[in-house]
């Protein structure tokens, strides 16, 4: 999963070497934690969170498809 939000994320990035994911398992849910630089954050989350709710829409049906568990997706600077 944090290929495919890597792979979502970096191209819209001005600093993709700045991009990192970061995962936090618990026994019922998955948070990812994606950091990008701070320049870059409101690229990542678009026009009223379109571009972030699109990137979340994605990682949801991948991972309901892929594991049981209830996936969360953060952006963070």
């Amino acid at each position: 999963m944090e290929q495919l939000i890597k792979a979502i994320v970096t191209p819209l990035v001005d600093y993709p070497d700045d991009v990192r994911i970061e995962t936090d398992e618990q026994s019922n849910r998955i948070v990812y934690k994606l950091f990008v630089h701070a320049n870059d954050r409101g690229k990542v989350i678009g026009k009223h969170g379109r571009v972030a709710k699109a990137i979340r829409t994605v990682v949801y049906s991948a991972a309901n498809s892929y594991q049981q568990k209830k996936t969360y997706v953060d952006i963070l600077d």
